[in-house]
């Protein structure tokens, strides 16, 4: 297959980022090997992550979720060595990404916490920014594979703190356009055109790349994916268990959280996070205002639980269930991890810094079901069917394991 050398990066994982990553890798001249848990007719894919890091002393991961972060370095334990650095650039609980560090330095190797910003336009011209947390003289040899993808590294502290900034971050990017969705509602009820609203956004303070991005979507009701429901659901629910644990209430995340699960709810989580706005304007279509009424009435969009003459109860807050199992529950160094393969990312970003990504590959999984929210205050808890079992493992049942292996975006 190949010669190991210090040329030589695995990426494990071909979504919307890690396809792109390859090739601004081999515009570097490094030589890339790669897997995908859908084959693909790509140069130098492997049978396995495992075979990966027999062949790079580098691997960067970019997979979905919490249990798929633990499986990858799981099937990869027994092959590290103290020459490996993994680069873990999926966004998941702090706790989690301490525990795969924990695998991962179980052997000798380092493991470099590393979330990025940034979206598909940014990957393909090597525009990511990465949030590195973890060992300096690692990041010192990683750096030149970081630098062929992005145009900023920022460094955060040890494993797991990057982690948090990137939940943060994210936490302000769903309030903001959650905010954005409800400003929309105002003006339009008001029969204010909502052009008017955007172009007083555009030196508005308050303004930002999100917004620009995100309003001219919303008024055109596109819903493309950029950024998926799941997938801000996901990291707004890790979000809010962080601050639970502090014992602190966030009013601003839990009404993202609480939009995201509806939408969620109804049938939407491959959608672009942005039909937050549908909470509002449940027809759908364009906002745009000036168009000749079709039934007399002042020509103003429908908006939810608004319009007095046509009110109904708006539908139940659903919550995703969950048991999450903590993350520092994982097999022994001599133990051979049985696993099912992980799901890559396909649209696992944040869009704070450029344009939009790929819709998924396919729409027509099922999503998973909900119930409707209980009147508690409690952080909704994951819990979806068992799937079924591949190559005879015991499924894990961590936070969002189920959920992702039924909606794969490869």
């Amino acid at each position: 297959m190949g010669i190991r050398t210090r040329k030589n990066v695995g990426v494990l994982g071909l979504g919307i980022i890690g396809q792109r990553v390859v090739e601004n890798l081999r515009e570097r001249g490094f030589h890339v090997f790669v897997w995908n848990r859908t084959p693909r007719p790509v140069p130098n894919f492997v049978g396995s992550p495992a075979e990966v890091a027999e062949l790079c002393d580098f691997v960067q991961i970019f997979v979905s979720d919490d249990d798929a972060l633990l499986q990858m370095v799981q099937r990869m334990h027994r092959h590290l060595t103290a020459q490996h650095i993994i680069m873990a650039h999926c966004t998941v609980s702090p706790d989690t990404m301490r525990a795969a560090a924990e695998i991962v330095e179980r052997r000798g190797a380092q493991l470099l916490d590393a979330p990025f910003t940034g979206s598909k336009m940014a990957a393909e011209k090597g525009q990511l920014v990465y949030y590195v947390g973890g060992d300096e003289n690692a990041l010192k040899q990683a750096r030149p594979i970081l630098e062929a993808s992005s145009k900023e590294i920022i460094e955060i502290g040890k494993v797991g703190d990057a982690t948090t900034i990137k939940v943060a971050t994210n936490m302000i990017t769903a309030a903001s356009v959650q905010a954005a969705a409800e400003a929309l509602a105002l003006v339009a009820k008001s029969g204010l055109p909502v052009e008017k609203f955007a172009a007083a956004m555009r030196n508005n303070g308050s303004n930002s790349a999100t917004l620009e991005m995100k309003l001219p979507m919303m008024i055109e009701g596109n819903f493309e994916v950029n950024f998926s429901v799941k997938h801000m659901l996901k990291d707004v629910v890790i979000a809010t268990r962080l601050a639970r644990g502090f014992g602190i209430e966030f009013g601003a995340t839990d009404a993202s959280r609480h939009g995201l699960t509806e939408e969620l709810r109804q049938g939407r989580g491959d959608d672009d996070y942005s039909s937050l706005l549908r909470q509002y304007f449940p027809a759908g279509g364009s906002l745009h205002i000036g168009q000749q009424p079709s039934n007399g009435e002042d020509d103003q969009p429908q908006l939810a639980g608004i319009n007095e003459s046509k009110t109904s109860e708006p539908a139940p807050i659903a919550e995703i269930s969950a048991v999450e199992t903590p993350a520092a529950e994982v097999k022994g160094p001599d133990q051979e991890p049985q696993v099912p393969s992980p799901v890559e990312v396909a649209g696992h970003t944040t869009e704070a810094v450029t344009t939009d990504e790929e819709s998924p590959e396919s729409k027509d999984e099922p999503q998973p079901a909900v119930k409707e929210e209980a009147k508690s205050s409690e952080v909704p808890i994951l819990s979806f069917p068992k799937p079924e079992k591949e190559e005879a493992a015991d499924e894990p049942r961590g936070l969002w394991g189920g959920f992702w292996r039924r909606h794969p975006n490869d």
